[in-house]
């Protein structure tokens, strides 16, 4: 089943995400080379793509898992959580409507 994990960033994270930032996408990484991520990225701060200096307000990810708990384990093992980049994880069942 799929799952939504959305994130809010603390306030100035943006060091912390650059100091787990490898480990991060390392993980992302082998999520989709499983097979088992439909989209993620980080949600910029300010209306552009590239935010600079002023960061990231949150992250998205939506993949597949075998359960909520397993979801939940997984982000719960994230470098992102480690460093601190997080205050908010919120995880939940997800069903894709489009694209079909």
């Amino acid at each position: 089943m799929l799952y939504a994990i959305v994130t809010d960033d603390v306030p100035g994270s943006l060091p912390k995400r650059a100091t787990a930032r490898a480990a991060h996408m390392e993980r992302m990484s082998e999520m989709q080379s499983a097979g088992r991520l439909v989209i993620s990225g980080p949600c910029p701060a300010i209306d552009s793509p590239d935010p600079g200096p002023a960061g990231f307000s949150g992250s998205i990810i939506i993949g597949e898992f075998e359960s909520l708990e397993a979801a939940q384990a997984w982000i719960d093992a994230d470098p992102y959580v480690a460093a601190g980049v997080w205050s908010k994880v919120t995880v939940r069942p997800f069903r894709k409507g489009f694209p079909k």
